[in-house]
């Protein structure tokens, strides 16, 4: 089995998609054979002291490609006796890639994420991302989307390299049953009552503000019923705008905001929902989107239909008409459709969670993910 040095800026406890993948990623290893080299951030002491392979700290909570990060990459390389490097995303850490061969390593991956289409569309970091694609052995992918914005940046021989690794699920910790009467208790929330969950860190591109936005034309429309309950969960530079359109919806009545909440708990209000739906939106030109939503996945694997934007790879972690939906990002009216037919017809509903706890058993747990990376890493 190879030793593997993973470089990473994403790794709790910094919160985060990317920072969970790459943290399950590398649990999914064999703990003599892994070492992680990620920024410092608060409570990463004790967070480390936990896990079961060495982490080492860099001194800043940023890692860029400069002399020093790639000096003490190399002498981590060479004391833990590793000789193969992991980039926890490819984009600016995998410029890397060559001073660690020349140190030692046989075999360099580079993961790719939703920011990396970004820079594909950027003609300085084009060129940077054509290089690093050159430079390593495995270029990762997310899906279908992600595969044709890097294609068109890199060589033809970097496509060549290209393999797809998206997260998995781990449906041990989420599944139906996980905690949600609890936390529908605390938060004062009635068991007849039918809840929309969002969960996500608050920035615009979530599309938190367009469930906001949806969530009067969905009171009107069930006003004959139980009041539903707009859950979300998370917090983000965004939070205080979201708090204001509520109000000026007058809605806040209905909208309950927890902010963060721990991972540990994050099954159980999942399981608190009857509908989960994050409107994802792409914005900037393209520069911002959507790597994939692990939320849809781990909504799915607790039994509740999704309800998804079709913001970049979004669309890759629902089944459409089967697990749920896919909408335009932004789009209120649409949106508030969906999520009326869902409360609407608790049946249908249930058979769309039935059929996304089937499809995440069968296509994404974390067994099958770490099987892959287990194939790339040779």
């Amino acid at each position: 089995m190879p030793k593997v040095l993973i470089v990473t800026n994403d790794f709790p406890p910094r919160r985060g998609g990317i920072q969970s993948f790459l943290h399950s990623l590398a649990l999914g290893l064999p703990c003599d054979g892994v070492v992680v080299y990620a920024p410092a951030w608060p409570g990463a002491q004790e967070f480390d002291a936990e896990l079961p392979f060495p982490v080492v700290r860099h001194r800043t909570s940023l890692m860029l490609p400069l002399p020093g990060v790639a000096r003490r990459a190399r002498e981590i390389l060479a004391e833990h006796g590793c000789d193969t490097v992991l980039f926890g995303a490819a984009a600016p850490l995998g410029l890397l890639a060559p001073g660690l061969r020349r140190a030692g390593a046989r075999r360099v991956v580079a993961i790719t994420h939703g920011h990396e289409a970004g820079w594909a569309a950027l003609p300085g970091a084009r060129s940077l991302l054509r290089k690093i694609g050159d430079e390593v052995d495995v270029l990762t992918y997310l899906g279908g989307y992600f595969r044709v914005r890097l294609a068109r940046a890199i060589s033809p021989t970097a496509v060549a390299k290209l393999t797809r690794l998206a997260p998995g699920v781990d449906n041990q910790q989420f599944h139906p049953g996980a905690g949600g009467a609890a936390v529908r208790a605390r938060l004062g929330i009635g068991a007849d009552i039918p809840v929309v969950l969002c969960v996500s860190r608050l920035v615009p591109r979530k599309g938190q503000d367009t469930l906001i936005e949806a969530w009067p034309q969905v009171l009107a429309a069930l006003s004959g019923k139980a009041r539903p309950v707009l859950l979300i969960v998370g917090d983000g530079p965004y939070a205080p705008g979201l708090h204001r359109l509520a109000r000026r919806h007058g809605v806040a009545d209905s909208v309950i905001f927890t902010g963060s909440v721990p991972l540990a708990e994050l099954p159980a209000y999942y399981d608190a929902g009857n509908v989960f739906s994050m409107p994802c939106r792409t914005r900037r030109g393209g520069l911002d989107v959507e790597g994939l939503g692990i939320v849809y996945l781990e909504a799915s694997a607790t039994g509740l239909p999704v309800i998804g934007g079709d913001s970049g790879g979004a669309p890759d972690a629902i089944l459409p008409g089967e697990t749920g939906y896919v909408v335009a990002g932004g789009d209120a009216g649409e949106l508030a459709g969906r999520i009326v037919e869902l409360l609407s017809d608790p049946g249908a509903a249930a058979t769309m969670g039935e059929k996304g706890l089937a499809w995440v058993d069968q296509e994404w747990r974390w067994d099958l993910v770490s099987a892959r990376l287990a194939g790339i890493l040779g």
